[in-house]
């Protein structure tokens, strides 16, 4: 039988580079892989042939005895162990191959990278590699950034299967790794959760729910990418909270009680007698949580006096009173 001509299959002179063959592999490996012509019966042979030739001519050792003896290369070490002069081959470097033995060799690196979506023989041979990280935007409120809260979340196509994007299939074949994964129509559906404490900016992980591994690798991680919407009541700075407290003038100046809202409802504070417009009260502990810890920041309650309005003649009257009592109060 005649012998394959391994530069031949490939497509390259005999005096190509490394980076040369590498690159015509490529080419004819993704041209002619099973997967990509499931019914093209010829596609594995060749497809075959091209793993043979590679195999060869991409080890520098095995090369070389190839271009020496040709179809005999694999009995290169016992020729010259017995010491031969010469071989009854020809220069094969020059003349090309006459007989070869097809032995499928390991190329699970480079189908790695070629084949991370196929099934099949190549992803049998390919070797494991972990998924790629996903990052998802999220927004919450910041009642839900207070409580803690949960979304469902439906990654987009590409980001649940960059293999086959989601579809599930690659040609008439179903994607295992989308099989695996439960990526159903095109979408990846995901319940998570979100801690109190976060904030915008926060990326908050799910461990091993991003990118299905490929050949047994783990999945990559999600992030969700939390961005909290504006809250009219609360301004938020880190855990602190600030919130505006109308105080009745009559409170002000007398002293007496007010209500102070919080993320979780109402306390009461005790205003002292001559408060001034804008004084602030900290109260401890009643801000928002630390992330990732039990412990809070603080509430910031800011007093607004509110001035009456539509005054009797009674009360007018008492207010000129009390301006000619404090004639530098104004």
């Amino acid at each position: 039988m005649a012998g394959k001509d391994y530069y031949n299959i490939l497509g390259i002179k005999r005096n190509a580079s490394d980076q040369e063959i590498k690159q015509a592999y490529r080419r004819l490996a993704r041209k002619h892989h099973p997967d990509v012509n499931p019914d093209d019966k010829s596609a594995e042979a060749r497809f075959k042939e091209i793993n043979e030739a590679y195999e060869v001519l991409s080890d520098k050792d095995k090369r070389q005895k190839y271009d020496q003896y040709g179809d005999q290369w694999q009995h290169a070490d016992q020729f010259a162990k017995a010491g031969a002069q010469q071989t009854p081959f020809r220069d094969f470097q020059k003349e090309g191959a006459q007989n070869v033995r097809f032995e499928h060799g390991d190329l699970d690196n480079l189908f790695g990278d070629l084949f991370g979506s196929f099934t099949g023989t190549s992803r049998r041979q390919a070797r494991a590699r972990r998924g790629r990280d996903i990052e998802t935007p999220v927004e919450v409120t910041l009642e839900e950034a207070y409580h803690g809260t949960s979304r469902n979340i439906s990654l987009t196509s590409e980001q649940a299967c960059p293999s086959c994007h989601g579809s599930g299939r690659i040609e008439k074949r179903v994607c295992a790794i989308c099989q695996g994964a439960g990526v159903t129509a095109g979408l990846k559906q995901l319940e998570v959760k979100i801690p109190p404490g976060v904030d915008t900016g926060s990326r908050v992980r799910i461990a091993g729910k991003g990118e299905p591994g490929y050949a047994g690798g783990s999945s990559g991680d999600l992030y969700l990418k939390i961005s909290v919407k504006p809250q009219h009541l609360f301004e938020r700075k880190g855990d602190d909270l600030y919130v505006d407290v109308p105080v009745p003038l009559t409170v002000a100046v007398l002293g007496g009680e007010t209500q102070v809202p919080t993320p979780k409802g109402k306390l009461s504070l005790k205003i002292p007698p001559e408060t001034q417009n804008g004084r602030a009260f900290r109260l401890a502990g009643q801000g928002m949580p630390h992330l990732g810890n039990s412990s809070r920041g603080n509430l910031v309650a800011r007093v607004k006096v509110i001035l009456p309005t539509r005054l009797s003649a009674e009360e007018k009257k008492l207010f000129e009173q009390l301006s000619e009592l404090r004639p530098d109060s104004g």
